[in-house]
């Protein structure tokens, strides 16, 4: 049984730890120790260390594979996170990394549809130390003869990850014309991507983590408020969306691409639990139905 270590414990990785328990044996990075517990519940031995603090990484076990779901630190240009868990790795590098990026590297495509091989045009410092640590791990994998998949990953939404909260508060959409095109992937088919591409993945190489479905930011909140019978948001245009959104929400709306996942599916060869959101609201609208038969 191969022994994988998993870096960055939030969603996505208890996610896939349930899906394919018993298929290997996990170590989990934390940083806190009062979640030890709740790891070894889920079958995960836990290695309490900090990526901020590379004196507590001293110790990492040898592994047969990576995945690196840590984001890097919330300020700065470059991402000393990665820097430090690449260094820890050392001479007892695995056989394979898989890390979870943004497809926020592209920045603004016109909503243009966009493949792997586009270049990477960052416009906010999210993204810039994203960039940064693929470029690290795509340069130690290639020095080191380890295979590194980079899923480059859009919004992720779940049955307790939509969007509920801002519809619920009214807070406006953009009128079509004004709209940005927006990607997608259900957390259960990006922990089963992140799988895939462990051991199918391709060396040094970039992945769109998506589904087939690219949608206007606008339509997916109406989707969501149709499917748990809610009042659909107000449409602004783009002008008067700048004087009354947060800035954190437009730089979403400033940004708009329709990302292929072509390479994906051809090479990773996983079929998708939720091949476009709707999937899953018509799940949702369903289960709500039958609920209102009681």
């Amino acid at each position: 049984m191969k022994t994988i270590l998993i870096v960055g414990f939030g969603d996505v990785a208890q996610r896939l730890v349930k899906h394919y328990a018993g298929q290997a044996a996990f170590i989990g990075l934390t940083r806190r120790p009062e979640r030890a517990a709740e790891l070894r519940a889920l079958g995960v031995t836990p290695y309490v260390g900090d990526l901020d603090v590379p004196a507590t990484l001293k110790r990492l076990p040898r592994v047969d594979g990576v995945f690196h779901f840590a984001p890097p630190p919330n300020a700065g240009t470059t991402d000393p996170r990665t820097a430090h868990l690449l260094h820890a790795l050392g001479r007892r590098k695995p056989g394979a990394l898989v890390y979870i990026s943004t497809s926020g590297v592209y920045g603004d495509c016109g909503g243009h549809w966009v493949a792997e091989t586009r270049p990477v045009a960052p416009v906010n410092g999210r993204a810039v130390r994203r960039v940064d640590a693929e470029r690290q791990l795509r340069a130690w994998g290639e020095a080191q003869g380890v295979q590194v998949s980079i899923l480059r990953a859009p919004g992720i939404y779940a049955g307790d990850r939509l969007p509920l909260e801002r519809i619920r508060r009214g807070t406006p959409a953009l009128v079509a014309k004004d709209d940005s095109y927006t990607n997608h992937i259900h957390a259960d088919d990006l922990a089963r991507l992140a799988w895939a591409a462990l051991f199918r993945g391709r060396s040094q190489r970039i992945y769109h983590a998506v589904d087939a479905h690219p949608l206007k930011m606008g339509d997916w909140f109406d989707s969501c408020a149709d499917a748990f019978d809610l009042p659909r948001p107000p449409r602004v245009k783009r002008a008067e969306a700048e004087k009354v959104l947060s800035e954190a929400l437009l730089s979403f709306l400033r940004e708009s691409r329709q990302l292929s996942n072509a390479r994906t599916t051809r090479e990773l060869r996983l079929k998708y639990r939720y091949p476009t959101s709707d999937d899953l609201l018509r799940e949702i609208r369903q289960a709500r139905g039958q609920m209102a038969l009681f």
